[in-house]
């Protein structure tokens, strides 16, 4: 009888167990593109006339697209961001064959039908997604994209999407895609698009959660005009610098 009674509590102990979802990593927002130019002003004026963006009190250096910052780095050095871990970016406009003449009109270099270049390096999607106007996604390369995408939803959360038959994961209206290389890509830091961002609460108690993870800079502080702010630098297994910031 007793042991039946352990079968029965071991048994509804299981199902208890089975019907509780397991833990899932929080999805932290995501903060910012941080690209690199030899005259930070005129790469916010250059952005600012071809995709929009909003000026922000926060500094001269840097545009909103939404929720996003674009922060530019004064760099007489950065590389191209083809071939790299963040190969390029995106924006969605509602008539792509349009804005793409206008841009070859403005003399702007055009890679192919629908990706174009910055004067500094940077390379540039365009699409059409009815519902997203403006920045749309970063585009990572990696030679496992199931392996990449699920580091990036274990450490920094994530909803897992399909976009063109790919999946990717959404931070709010940001989506992240990984693209499988061949070869390694090269990483990130110190080209055209040097570091993608995440925003934290807790600046150490995220980096204490990540053990393990590859530490390219410990937490530094820095003022800017609107308040102070706390950072630190890792690195994924493909070279991807990402910056964690905590506002």
């Amino acid at each position: 009888m007793g042991r039946l009674i352990r079968l029965l509590i071991a048994t509804f102990v299981t199902g208890l167990l089975a019907a509780v979802p397991a833990a899932t990593q929080v999805t932290l927002p995501y903060d910012h593109v941080h690209l690199a130019a030899p005259d930070q002003a005129k790469a916010v004026e250059w952005y600012q006339k071809s995709f929009g963006g909003e000026t922000t009190a926060e500094g001269k250096d840097r545009l909103l697209f939404g929720k996003t910052r674009f922060i530019w780095m004064k760099s007489d050095t950065a590389k191209p961001s083809a071939g790299t871990a963040i190969d390029h970016i995106a924006f969605s406009f509602p008539d792509v064959g349009k804005r793409l003449k206008a841009f070859q009109a403005a003399g702007v270099k055009v890679i192919g039908r629908r990706m174009i270049e910055d004067p500094w390096g940077v390379r540039i999607e365009l699409i059409e997604d009815r519902n997203v106007t403006g920045f749309h996604h970063v585009h990572l390369r990696s030679m496992d994209q199931a392996a990449a995408l699920g580091w990036y939803q274990q450490r920094f959360g994530g909803d897992r999407v399909t976009y063109k038959g790919a999946s990717a994961l959404k931070y709010g209206d940001v989506l992240v895609l990984v693209e499988k290389s061949n070869t390694a890509p090269a990483a990130s830091a110190g080209h055209a698009l040097d570091h993608v961002g995440w925003r934290v609460t807790s600046l150490e108690k995220t980096l204490d959660d990540l053990k393990g993870i590859k530490v390219l800079q410990g937490v530094t502080n820095l003022q800017l005009a609107t308040g102070p702010i706390r950072f630190s630098f890792v690195e994924d297994p493909a070279g991807t610098k990402i910056e964690l910031v905590q506002r």
